[in-house]
């Protein structure tokens, strides 16, 4: 004879097998709370370096042209700091110091009427160095992106 449950008691059905996707989605949301906590770490500390590190920017314009303007840009900490020069001869050379996370710039040379060939050069200490040249009346050289 085999063994049956009598008729009024039912067998109870076996226990739902546990969920383990719930254990898995809190695993990834933990490794990727800590992932960004180290980035933003390290974020922090290259931002805070940069911010402080100084500068020196060295601008050159050499050519022929008799009659020049220098437009330039630059950020020194959180302000951007404009000027603008108008040169009777070449070449000129200037020099300035900035500091903060925004070091860069531009450095525009515009031939006036009278014509002529001009090159500018921006070197920054770490190096980087821009160049252009142009030639002709109301030409234009750009040296930006250091």
């Amino acid at each position: 004879m085999s063994e049956q449950a009598p008729p009024g008691n039912p067998v109870p059905p076996p226990p739902p097998p546990r969920r383990m996707w719930p254990w898995v989605l809190l695993m990834i949301a933990v490794l990727l709370a800590l992932a960004a906590g180290a980035a933003w770490a390290v974020l922090s500390d290259v931002i805070r370096s940069e911010g402080s590190r100084t500068v020196h920017i060295r601008y050159e314009v050499t050519g022929s042209a008799q009659d020049v303007v220098l437009t330039y840009s630059t950020w020194r900490g959180e302000e951007l700091s404009t000027g603008r020069l108008a040169l009777r001869a070449l070449p000129w050379a200037g020099e300035l110091d900035t500091k903060g996370f925004m070091s860069g710039g531009s450095f525009v040379v515009s031939v006036g009427r009278g014509g002529g060939d001009v090159s500018c050069a921006v070197t920054v200490d770490d190096g980087t160095r821009r160049t252009d040249s142009a030639s002709g009346a109301f030409a234009t050289a750009t040296c930006d992106g250091y």
